[in-house]
């Protein structure tokens, strides 16, 4: 007889979290159904969630732990080989100095793994080295967000776009990468919004704007700036909401001053009267939403982008209201969830800074440990620097590719490659595993339970559908074994479950205190924060008063930095990055057969101008090069790139857009690399 059940959860992909069913018949996942009740995506879904169970069964799943030999072959191991090499290793490294081994946690990974990375990596080994993949997405969100509102994250739920009358989109094609938010996008157009995009190129989702802004990569703050100015010029500010919740005005009033209509179209080749036309459209509306996405932040001015936004929505008192607010649209499926958690160098779950030591207290007290030292410890690009100086001896990375998916490839694997001793933990073979020495085989999506926390703080619950495959472990299970064979107390390391990891953390992250697995139980779950068990959650934040202390808001006026690397007679033209509809990141939806399908490989969107100067035709086969590396790729002629620009989506390795991007230039507030823009070469091949 045939055993059938639908498991609801949350889809793995974008930051959107959107519900779904996984179909399951006798033990295995065979489809995914909507989940109509499902607050978020009301039962639909975009084409990765249709197909997402796809890679859940591949042949090529890791199921046993591999160790490598000397001869550089990896051999099958039982799991108390694999588990006392990576406590003795990492135990001789620690021994000689903590600070020489690095982590990065697992962004696609439910909280409650994330929560046992960072406590791994800060109570057994003594390091504040642990970060993830936010710092090269939305690491400039939180940093921005923090310092302009006190909180790190989007002000508004997702259903409060459809209420807004202007929604400007700048840095976003979340018609591709967040379809289910678009949806609600086209539906606050339907409700009569007026949309504007500002974009180097004509993607789907300035395709519905009333308003097209094309403008130069990298010139965001001086054209936020223009806005800003036009704005005051016109006397169009909210005097009231300045007066009353924000400080720093004037200094605002005196930046933004400096960047004349002209002098900014000139500089971001655009069109100074429809800069003109946004900024009096924004500013003139009862109800005006900014959204943006990894166009704004993964600049080595990204934070200040971050601000400029936060500036520009402060100056028309478009926050604390439904329909308003600065809407950043995360990458991936819990990528928020791995900030809150304390996946980061600079903080303990909850935001709680490690150089405060109330903080360390607090989590001294959960932990029944002494923490040594209260210094930051390394991001991931500088994990990546020091590894390749010989500074960093040891990794261990759960879940993430930096191989293909960190800026300049080639250094990466210099860094790998530098290292002593690579442990990675994973569910396939990625490109960063070849490099370990050893490869331990986890649990993935549809086999265990624990939460993800979407973009806009709903905290949500995911479901085990089917056991891991062969000897498989949960992420929070393998690094348990490795802390009680390193010494640490097992009482402090004794879990039986998912939700038992989670009644310790939210003890320590005040945003999540009041959440249950129980109250989480029902689709809506709860927005953090949600500070008590009779709390509701809450999706509209700062309605009365800004996350800062005082309640402030704080104007942080940004003045142009500019890109770490212009167009020259070498290298005349500008790169850019992206995602597409059909893929996230390689080890997942490559290998979904439908998804694959639909894109096989990458391709390099050029200008239909730039492409007849240089004698390129459509879909021949180039080389891009930059002063990093160079990949041959197939060229996409089209206008919807503008003149002097090209693109490449990030998801395929033979011909990955970071063999040319650059690492070496952080931006000073978040450490982010600057990914969005690079100078390049295309040829056309002999």
């Amino acid at each position: 007889m045939v055993e059938m059940k639908y498991v609801p959860t949350i889809c793995p992909y974008c930051g959107t979290g959107c519900g779904l069913n996984l179909v399951v018949v006798d033990e295995k996942v065979v489809g995914v159904e909507p989940w109509k009740r499902h607050p978020v995506n009301e039962g639909k879904l975009c084409p990765k969630g249709m197909f997402a169970h796809e890679f859940i069964h591949r042949e090529d799943r890791l199921t046993k732990p591999l160790i490598k030999e000397e001869n550089g072959e990896f051999r099958e191991a039982e799991w108390d080989e694999a588990l006392d090499l990576v406590a003795s290793k990492l135990g001789e490294i620690k021994a000689n100095n903590p600070d020489d081994i690095g982590f990065l946690a697992c962004a696609r990974s439910p909280n409650e793994n994330i929560y046992i990375t960072q406590k791994f990596a800060r109570k057994v080994i003594g390091t504040h080295n642990v970060d993830h993949c936010a710092r090269i997405c939305h690491g400039p969100t939180v940093a921005g967000l923090a310092r302009t509102f006190g909180s790190g994250a989007m002000t508004n739920d997702f259903i409060s776009i459809e209420s807004a009358d202007v929604i400007f989109i700048i840095g976003s094609n979340n018609m591709e990468a967040h379809p289910l938010f678009g949806r609600r996008v086209i539906r606050a157009k339907k409700n009569g919004a007026k949309i504007i995009v500002a974009d180097p190129r004509y993607t789907p989702t300035a395709k519905l704007a009333d308003m097209y802004i094309e403008f130069r990569s990298g010139r965001d703050v001086p054209l936020l700036n223009a806005m800003m100015k036009i704005i005051i010029d016109n006397d169009l500010q909210d005097d009231e909401f300045i007066k009353n919740r924000t400080k720093n005005y004037q200094r605002l009033k005196e930046t933004v001053a400096k960047y004349d209509l002209d002098y900014v179209a000139e500089l971001a080749e655009t069109d100074p009267e429809k800069i003109k036309e946004a900024a009096l459209m924004y500013a003139k509306a009862e109800n005006a939403a900014i959204v943006y996405s990894l166009g704004i932040t993964e600049h080595r001015h990204g934070a200040d982008n971050v601000m400029a936004n936060a500036n520009l929505a402060m100056l028309t008192g478009n926050i604390g209201k439904i329909g308003s607010g600065v809407n950043p649209l995360r990458g991936q499926n819990n990528v928020q969830g791995a900030c809150d958690m304390g996946a980061l160098p600079t903080d303990y779950p909850g935001y709680q800074k490690v150089v405060n030591e109330d903080a360390q207290r607090v989590v001294e007290q959960n932990w029944t440990c002494t923490l040594d030292g209260c210094a930051p410890g390394l991001t991931v690009v500088e994990m990546m620097h020091a590894a390749a100086d010989g500074n960093i001896k040891a990794m261990y990375i759960t879940g993430e590719d930096p191989v293909l998916s960190d800026p300049d490839t080639n250094h990466v694997i210099e860094a790998m490659e530098n290292l002593d001793f690579l442990v990675v933990q994973d569910i396939f073979m990625s490109e960063t595993a070849r490099y370990a020495d050893v490869v331990f085989p986890a649990a993935g999506w549809g086999e265990q339970e624990g939460t993800f926390t979407n973009g806009e703080r709903r905290v949500q619950r995911v479901r085990k559908a089917v056991e891991a495959p062969g000897e498989a472990k949960y992420d929070w299970e393998i690094m348990k074994e490795i802390a009680v064979r390193m010494g640490a107390e097992p009482e402090q390391f004794t879990y039986n479950n998912a939700q038992e990891i989670f009644d310790e953390m939210r003890m320590i992250t005040p945003q999540y205190r009041g959440m249950t697995y129980e109250r989480l139980e029902k689709p809506e779950a709860l927005h953090w924060p949600c500070p008590d068990e009779e709390h509701p959650g809450q999706g509209l934040m700062h309605v009365d008063k800004f996350a800062h202390p005082d309640g402030l808001g704080v104007f942080e006026p940004a003045d142009y930095i500019g890109p770490s690397e212009l167009p020259d007679n070498d290298y005349p033209l500008v790169l850019t990055t992206t995602r597409t509809l059909f893929h996230y990141h390689a080890s997942m939806t490559r290998r979904c057969k439908t998804l694959d399908n639909e894109l096989p490989t990458g391709y390099v969107e050029i200008n239909d101008k730039d492409a007849k100067k240089l004698g390129i035709l459509n879909r021949e086969t180039v080389k891009v090069k930059s002063r990093r590396g160079e990949i041959e790729i197939p060229a996409r002629v089209t206008p919807d790139i503008m003149e002097g620009e090209v693109n490449i989506p990030m998801h395929f390795f033979e011909c990955a857009a970071n063999y040319l991007t650059t690492g070496r230039e952080l931006d000073p507030k978040s450490k982010m690399a600057e990914l969005k823009v690079c100078a390049v070469s295309v040829e056309k091949m002999e």
